[in-house]
């Protein structure tokens, strides 16, 4: 099977489950890239549901080889800030880095992004990752029974993303200025998903840039939360050997460069 027909057999698996958006599905232009935005619509406003094998094992194939398309960034390569080894700052997309654990910046149901082809991390990570991501997040939130607090992680399999796991946590949204409590659940965001991560002996963990997004923290306030917190953790006795701090827009490589 071709790229072009596995990317037909997931849109016409993915319409008979949700035939609600065949109309609009039908609209969709012809060509590879216009399909292949239309499937990874689908995948995203997808609810939890029984997963088919025969539909996982043309999904890991599609996106384990456009995984290699894009190219598997060694962490370990990375060079290190010259005050701590540690300490990394690497500007790109973050599905592509082999670290132990990349953490998402999540909402409170930590099922994804449902916003079709939405520009958060969210969904890229959810799209590069495939599907079964949403079904164990679904699962884990079933036996919490309640929507995630800000502050906290949670660890998953990271499926088709060069990591081992995604690490899931909710950051403060901000509405107006920015509160002592909000500076405290950023940084128990970061905090929280070190402590996981060293408690399931992993040695390199990349952040994206919580809650600066969609949930509007200050970058420049966000930056320093980030670095601060995590410098005073690699204090303490860890598994951790290396944190990347993963930033996409130039704005942030400019903060976390003057910061590390």
């Amino acid at each position: 099977m071709d790229r072009f027909a596995q990317i037909q057999y997931l849109i016409e698996a993915l319409l008979r489950e949700m035939p609600v958006y065949r109309e609009q599905a039908d609209a969709f232009p012809r060509d590879a890239q216009s399909q292949r935005r239309l499937l990874r619509s689908l995948m995203n406003v997808r609810p939890p549901l029984p997963l088919d094998t025969g539909f996982l094992a043309v999904q890991d194939a599609l996106l384990s080889a456009e995984r290699e398309e894009k190219g598997v960034v060694d962490v370990a390569a990375l060079p290190a800030a010259a005050a701590d080894p540690r300490l990394v700052l690497w500007q790109g997309d973050i599905t592509r880095l082999n670290a132990d654990a990349i953490v998402d910046a999540d909402n409170s149901g930590l099922l994804g992004c449902f916003v079709p082809c939405h520009g958060c991390i969210d969904n890229a990570i959810h799209s590069a990752a495939g599907l079964q991501l949403r079904d164990e997040c679904h699962r884990l939130m079933e036996r919490q029974g309640h929507p995630e607090p800000a502050g906290r992680a949670k660890l998953t399999k990271a499926y088709n993303l060069p990591a081992r796991y995604v690490l899931h946590t909710v950051g403060p949204i901000i509405q107006g200025r920015v509160t002592r409590r909000d500076r405290e659940l950023l940084a128990a965001c970061y905090r929280s998903c070190l402590e996981l991560a060293a408690a399931q002996s992993l040695e390199s963990v990349a952040f994206c840039c919580i809650s600066t997004g969609e949930f509007r923290f200050p970058h420049q306030e966000a930056a320093a939360i980030a670095v601060r917190t995590v410098k005073a953790f690699l204090q303490t006795p860890t598994s951790i050997r290396k944190v990347i701090f993963n930033v996409f827009k130039d704005i942030d490589a400019d903060l976390y460069r003057s910061l590390l």
